[in-house]
């Protein structure tokens, strides 16, 4: 019997990237002081089904979490809503396209940065990887910045705004070396 990730990664297409078509993005804990500890990598891969986040991370809270692209390059502390933030730099979840709510990765009428729930095993290691369909190329996320949050995420902004994930934890800036414009 075959392992299954290898055969997950040859249906995403993965196997057949080049160098270029991958960008590997540093987490580390988001702190009121900016960047912390280092929790490890998420690998970015471009498919033929969308873009295959596959992290490789320890020191996670156990359980599902939030994740998402931010819209700027930045893990800085900033003032949101008068209140010290860790990571609120970043700015909110990336919505070119201006949608104006939070949803499912594969909804048209949601964010393009809303991602699939990161799961963390018991261990706090998270490496499973999530497939984000409507995102097909790593030069978009030229720029942008990569969120955990706390809490688990349900994909709406009811009961509580953009899924309840709650306070960003983790946080890395994704830099693609070979792209030509941050869109």
């Amino acid at each position: 019997m075959k392992p299954l990730i290898p055969l997950a990664f040859a249906l995403l297409g993965a196997t057949s990237l080049h160098a270029s078509e991958t960008v590997s993005v540093t987490m580390s804990q988001a702190t009121e002081s900016g960047s912390g500890t280092p929790l490890g990598t998420v690998t970015i891969s471009q498919s033929a089904y969308g873009l295959v986040f596959t992290p490789e991370l320890n020191g996670l809270e156990p359980g599902l979490h939030g994740f998402h692209v931010h819209v700027n390059a930045s893990c800085d502390a900033a003032q949101v809503d008068g209140k010290l933030t860790p990571a609120g730099a970043a700015g909110g979840h990336w919505d070119p396209d201006n949608a104006g709510r939070h949803g499912f990765p594969w909804e048209d009428n949601a964010h393009l940065g809303d991602l699939p729930a990161l799961y963390v095993s018991d261990d706090g290691s998270a490496s499973q990887p999530v497939l984000a369909p409507r995102l097909k190329r790593l030069e978009e996320l030229n720029g942008r910045a990569l969120m955990i949050h706390a809490g688990a995420d349900n994909h709406s902004d009811h009961p509580q705004p953009l899924g309840g994930g709650g306070a960003r934890v983790a946080c890395g800036v994704i830099k693609v070396s070979n792209a030509t414009a941050s869109i």
